[in-house]
């Protein structure tokens, strides 16, 4: 039997279902509240996210130490660990190969700060994403052959068969967290824990986090040695901002890596985040939001639309006046990128709606589109559809794409298979994300075809997702100390959303800013008022409904935050959802 939606909202303004806390949910909250002491809605998110009443305190304070996995149960790190340390040792010539996004980037400045901090230096390598594309290609990796003794290929690798084969008279370890296929390249070690033959327990794991683990293991078999390695703590701030970034899930040790790696970056030490952070202009304590939002899209903008090694060159930077010079520079790109974005984003949506938002799968192609920007267009719209999405920028008869998928949709894995099929020349990634490569005459039998693996899978079997609801607020409970605990159990962000909260029954008074948005206050009449914001709010049906509502009263839904500006903070709430009282 359904169960009853929350406060009887069927359809909100959104046309979404508001969907509670089960009744046993709400009594375990309740159970746990009697036996910890914390707060109802602080229990609530606790029990949403499968948390006893004795593991509460342990959730609340994450130990990187109790939740750091042993490297070696990944395969092939004992001999890729050993052949790093032997190369560093030995002042042996280290290339170091990495993708052009931030995971990359993160994952390449750990190896060279790492090193530096050894007394040794490596190379830097990253492709052009427009003339090389993604991954080790077969002339970058036998220059670097003839120039090195050790390739490392992080973020990347795990399927380069043939350029990897090509790095002759030189030894090649790839780290990396990309789906593997069924036979892996040539390589002296490839740790991954989504090869086929690992059994997926770290699969949630970015590449920098996997890099970070060989550091782990290269510490310890320094102090066997007698040896002090660098301090491992202080790169976690790197750690951090990748699996933000690569949307990674927040969940067991990767949510010990961010919390820990926000206290890091807070302290402000890393000249290249510095500089990023101050051109970025943020004057707040780094959270994921500003990972995400923030810092990540300009460490991307140089593979993006501008020179590839740009991020990696910042991140891992001990100048403070070239990285001063980096980071104006990426943000220089990132606002070029906004700009082609939005051109591209206009035409792909046209050309998605034209060709129907009902199916499982969305795509757009147009000829000249940016390569450097459809992976963020096709992340728009599967915000915009619920559902994956495929945008492909056309050139001399190929077409180079991005897809990003949905919760519960692997679209990597279908991509692939549509590759093995013949119908791609080439494509890849992890559940949800993958590029890949078309020919254009080939174009719409691929997409037929990926369409039907991922309906397979339950893609855009449903209308618009229910909306999650963590519990009911008065307006009175919303306060800073409340959310300041509610932060204790994050960070937020993929698979571990942030806590949403009903307001019911409430009288609201709207009114626009700039174009789109909407800023309300609103209260239940009980005395207490509290202000809300709703970004984007006139692109749907929030903002004409609220801003002039007459004696019609609302139900409120979304995420608390603490707004800070001009020196005082006060507590928000970010509009997600509304429906009539």
């Amino acid at each position: 039997m359904k169960e009853r939606a929350f406060l009887n909202v069927e359809a909100s303004l959104t046309g979404r279902r508001w969907v509670g806390p089960e009744p046993e949910a709400a009594r375990m909250a309740e159970a746990m509240v009697q036996a910890t002491r914390l707060p109802l809605p602080l229990a609530q998110v606790l029990v949403a996210r499968g948390v006893r009443p004795e593991d509460a305190a342990g959730y609340l304070a994450p130990a990187l130490r109790d939740l750091l996995p042993n490297p070696m149960v990944l395969r092939d790190m004992g001999p890729a660990t050993e052949r790093f340390l032997k190369a560093a040792k030995g002042g042996e010539r280290i290339a170091v190969f990495a993708d052009y996004d931030v995971d990359g980037g993160s994952s390449a400045a750990l190896l060279l700060v790492w090193l530096r901090a050894m007394g040794r230096q490596a190379t830097l390598y990253i492709p052009d994403r427009i003339d090389e594309g993604y991954g080790p290609n077969v002339p970058a990796m036998q220059a670097l052959a003839a120039a090195h003794d050790l390739i490392i290929c992080v973020d990347c690798g795990t399927l380069s068969h043939e350029p990897i084969a090509a790095a002759k008279g030189c030894d090649v370890v790839v780290l990396d967290h990309h789906l593997g296929g069924e036979t892996l390249p040539a390589a002296l070690a490839v740790v991954n824990p989504n090869r086929q033959d690992e059994d997926g327990s770290l699969a949630h794991l970015c590449a920098a986090s996997v890099v970070f683990l060989m550091l782990v293991e290269a510490n310890r078999r320094l102090r066997l040695d007698g040896v002090q390695g660098p301090d491992l703590m202080a790169l976690l701030d790197l750690v951090a901002l990748a699996t933000v970034a690569d949307v990674a899930p927040l969940l067991g040790v990767n949510r010990a890596f961010v919390r820990q790696g926000l206290k890091i970056m807070a302290r402000r030490e890393r000249v290249g985040l510095r500089a990023l952070a101050d051109v970025a202009r943020m004057d707040t304590a780094p959270t994921p939001y500003a990972l995400g939002f923030l810092l990540g899209p300009r460490v991307n903008a140089g593979g993006r639309i501008g020179q590839a090694d740009l991020g990696a060159r910042l991140l891992a930077n001990a100048d403070e006046a070239e990285a001063a010079a980096l980071a104006q520079r990426l943000d220089q790109l990132n606002t070029e990128r906004r700009d082609i974005e939005a051109a591209v984003r206009a035409a792909a949506l046209a050309q998605a709606e034209a060709r129907g938002l009902d199916g499982p799968l969305v795509w757009a192609a147009g000829e000249g589109w940016h390569p450097g920007v459809v992976g963020i267009v096709a992340a728009r719209l599967k915000e915009a559809t619920g559902r994956p999405a495929v945008v492909i920028g056309l050139e001399g008869g190929i077409g180079k794409g991005s897809a990003r998928s949905v919760t519960g949709v692997d679209l990597g894995a279908a991509v692939q298979r549509v590759a093995a099929e013949g119908l791609l020349l080439k494509g890849g990634g992890h559940k949800m994300a993958a590029g890949l490569t078309v020919a254009q005459d080939q174009l719409e039998p691929a997409m037929a075809r990926l369409a039907e693996l991922l309906a397979r899978q339950g893609a855009g079997s449903g209308g618009a997702a229910d909306l999650r609801l963590d519990g009911l607020l008065a307006p009175a409970g919303a306060t800073m100390a409340l959310v300041e605990q509610l932060e204790e159990a994050g960070p937020y962000g993929a698979a571990s959303p942030a806590p949403r909260f009903a307001f019911a029954d409430c009288a609201v008074q709207g009114r626009r800013i700039g174009d789109s948005h909407l800023r309300l206050s609103f209260g239940d009449g009980m005395g207490a008022k509290l202000e809300a914001i709703c970004f984007g709010a006139f692109d749907g049906p929030l903002g004409p409904a609220l801003e002039n509502p007459g004696h019609q009263r609302f139900h409120l839904a979304g995420r608390l935050e603490i707004n800070s500006y001009g020196g005082r903070s006060k507590v928000q709430l970010r509009l997600e959802d509304a429906a009539r009282a």
